[in-house]
């Protein structure tokens, strides 16, 4: 430093004193010592414990009434759509349906985009009723027209109310997991929702169009980018709609496809029976069976005999 010219020898004392200036150490052992570590679902990102919290906890004056929550969840192939209740040991599933059990009821292909969610709410809703025995009282909106709709208790048994829980999933307007919570309130379920997230809902007019909503259940935009990439590029489309094309399934049939899932699962929203039929075919066995007494006394009988003969013969 000695070296250096005078005006940068003083920048040089000035950047020196504020390299080495008093810095307050904030994580010291006593910071620590009271550290306390997030939930581990919190710390896995998979869990968003300020909205579980609204969710699961009970008004006090219900006492032990369980609050229901319809869970739903998308992966790249399946959907996944539960009833369930929180208890001290955990969550208690009452009921769940899968969009893989989709080609049951018809629908082969595209077990992830709107139309099918919808299908996988409509199943949940139906086979939990029938599980409570209340499919017969309350049907749902059997006429499907994309409109609001809101379930009424009638009698006694009142509908089965329960919440929507999307997780982290983000609740854009038009996104999927709404159509499984209006595939589950067409089908009968009592869930509390609005019309501005569903597709065809406008911000700034505030208009709900339910004519592109009913589209969307029942595949129209599917079927709409279905014939745009036929005209455009052809080569695309068999590769992007090869599973389509395998199954048969074009432009013209694919809203015809969806409503004769939505009978079907009406009709049977039963689980499959998973049990295997029982056959008369002994299992294999990889060892001997084992022996009684008398068979091991008899064997060793057989083989004494064996040898005498052997030496017999020799001579």
């Amino acid at each position: 430093s000695a070296e250096l010219p005078e005006v940068q020898q003083k920048l040089y004392i000035s950047e020196k004193s504020i390299i080495m200036g008093f810095v307050k150490v904030v994580k010291n052992k006593a910071y620590f010592k009271r550290f306390q570590v997030k939930f581990k679902r919190r710390r896995e990102g998979k869990t968003d414990y300020f909205a579980r919290k609204r969710l699961v906890v009970q008004d006090k004056n219900k006492y032990n009434t369980p609050k229901y929550r319809m869970i739903v969840r998308f992966t790249n192939k399946d959907i996944t759509c539960q009833i369930a209740f929180s208890k001290i040991e955990g969550d208690q599933i009452v009921c769940a349906a899968y969009a893989h059990e989709l080609p049951r009821y018809g629908v082969k292909v595209g077990l992830t985009n709107y139309a099918a969610a919808y299908c996988t709410g409509l199943l949940l809703a139906r086979r939990l009723l029938k599980k409570f025995n209340l499919d017969g009282i309350y049907e749902g909106q059997t006429e499907v027209d994309g409109a609001e709709y809101m379930v009424e208790s009638e009698g006694e048994k009142g509908a089965f109310r329960c919440y929507l829980d999307v997780g982290l999933a983000r609740t854009t307007t038009g996104a999927k997991l709404f159509g499984c919570l209006k595939g589950a309130v067409d089908g009968g379920l009592e869930i509390p929702h609005g019309q501005k997230r569903f597709p065809g809902y406008d911000s700034e007019s505030g208009d709900f169009n339910a004519e592109v909503h009913r589209d969307h259940i029942f595949g129209k935009h599917v079927a709409d980018y279905m014939r745009q990439l036929m005209d455009d590029d052809e080569d695309g489309y068999k590769k992007q709609f090869s599973q389509f094309i395998k199954s048969g399934i074009n432009p013209d049939n694919v809203e015809t496809m969806y409503k004769t899932a939505h009978a079907a699962i009406r009709s049977d929203p039963a689980t499959k029976d998973k049990s295997k039929p029982k056959t008369d075919k002994k299992p294999k066995r990889w060892n001997r069976a084992k022996m009684s007494s008398a068979q091991r006394k008899d064997r060793v009988k057989q083989k004494q005999a064996a040898f005498l003969k052997k030496l017999q013969g020799d001579d």
